[in-house]
This record gives C-alpha cells, sequence and structure tokens, in this order.
C-alpha cells in the first residue's frame, strides 16, 4: 500500500505502543481451559466470533445491538497458546484479530449478526483490511456449530451476487479463543479520540460507505 495506509497502520502501531507503555508488566491473560468450539453459558446465551480487521473497530458496531450481552476483543485461528498482541501483530502466530460475541439468542438472532459483521468489513480484501496488512488482519467467521455454519454460508452466497469480486471472507469451524490484553477492551469507549483518529486515518468508514452505501450499519 501506499502513504495513506501506510501513515495508518503506523499511527495504529504508535497509539499501541503508548497503551502498551502505560501497561507496562501486564501480561496477557490465560483464556480458561475450555472445549475448542465456545459453548452457551446458559440455555439462551450464545457465542459468534468473527474477524473483521482491528478488534477494536468491531466491538463497536455489536455492542449497540440490543440482545448482545458481552463483546470481547481476542486472538483465534491460530497455531500458539496464550498469544500475546505483538506476537499476533507481527504475523508469527497464525492468529486473527477477532471478537467474541456473547448474546442472548431469544432476543437477537445469528442471522441479525452476521448482517452487521458484512456490513463492518471489506468482504473483497484478501489478507488485509483498510489500511491494516497481514493475514493476521483477514475477515472470517468462526462457525461453532453447523447451524451456525449454515447461516454463515447462506449470508456469503446472499451477498456474492453484490460484487463482481470474489469474496475473500473466510468460514471456518472456531478454535480456542484468547482474549486481547486488558487495555485493547472497550478500546472506543476508553479512547474516543485516538479511536477517532486510527478510524478516520485508516479510511474504514470511506471504504464501508463505498461498499455498502452510507452510513454503515449500524454504529461507526
Amino acid at each position: 500500500m501506499t502513504n495513506s495506509a501506510g501513515r495508518s497502520t503506523v499511527w495504529r502501531t504508535l497509539l499501541t505502543a503508548l497503551l502498551f507503555a502505560a501497561a507496562a508488566g501486564h501480561t496477557a491473560p490465560e483464556a480458561a481451559d475450555t472445549p475448542a468450539l465456545p459453548s452457551a453459558n446458559t440455555d439462551s446465551t450464545a457465542v459468534a466470533i468473527f474477524a473483521g480487521g482491528c478488534f477494536w473497530c468491531m466491538e463497536h458496531p455489536f455492542d449497540e445491538l440490543p440482545g448482545v450481552i458481552s463483546t470481547t476483543s481476542g486472538y483465534t485461528g491460530g497455531r500458539v497458546t496464550n498469544p500475546t498482541y505483538a506476537q499476533v501483530s507481527a504475523g508469527r502466530t497464525g492468529h486473527a484479530e477477532s471478537v467474541e460475541v456473547r448474546y442472548d439468542s431469544t432476543k437477537i438472532s445469528y442471522e441479525r449478526l452476521l448482517d452487521v459483521f458484512w456490513h463492518n468489513i471489506d468482504p473483497l480484501a484478501v489478507d488485509r483490511q483498510f489500511c491494516d496488512a497481514g493475514n493476521q488482519y483477514r475477515s472470517a467467521i468462526f462457525f461453532s456449530n453447523p447451524e451456525q455454519q449454515k447461516l454463515a454460508e447462506a449470508s456469503k452466497q446472499a451477498i456474492e451476487g453484490r460484487f463482481n469480486e470474489p469474496i475473500a471472507t473466510q468460514i471456518v469451524a472456531a478454535g480456542r479463543f484468547y482474549p486481547a490484553e486488558d487495555y485493547h477492551q472497550d478500546y472506543y469507549r476508553k479512547n474516543p479520540s485516538r479511536y477517532k483518529f486510527y478510524r478516520t486515518n485508516c479510511g474504514r468508514d470511506h471504504r464501508l460507505a463505498q461498499l455498502w452505501g452510507p452510513p454503515a450499519k449500524p454504529g461507526g
């Protein structure tokens, strides 16, 4: 990429470095020993996992939805146990920056979450999202059961006719999800000015409007 994308990536690196320095001595939380595929806490609580580039930008759209219980930024789809942000962002672990969405399935459907996911990513980008390049920024839907897989594949097929280019977003079985370091969680709330600066310089909303029409839905 040329200058604007390169500068945006550099700015995100600088912002993260500032946070990392402030959190010196902090180590990544270890995920509890859980089954490889996420499971629900209650009969109506379900889990969805999506990768759409910068996880800072993927929490916000889901947090706005009635029926969503929580969102967690993290890493999944890789080969290293307990990865750190430094490892993942360097592209050394195979993980993708991801967001785990816990939701009440009696109040919001997985299909609705899929719709929000698609409208907040660039499904045509290969191994990148907006200004962030590398396999760690790939877009993906990580399904945890056959029903999620079926719905994810149907949603992908439904948008294929909208574009002349192939859809690059992966649909793969979910593995272990590792929560990211605390300073990444709810970044858009904790650091609104820095978040807005990064998002604007990354060109995310401009590209989303090109793909889906203004405004990108929901939120931003």
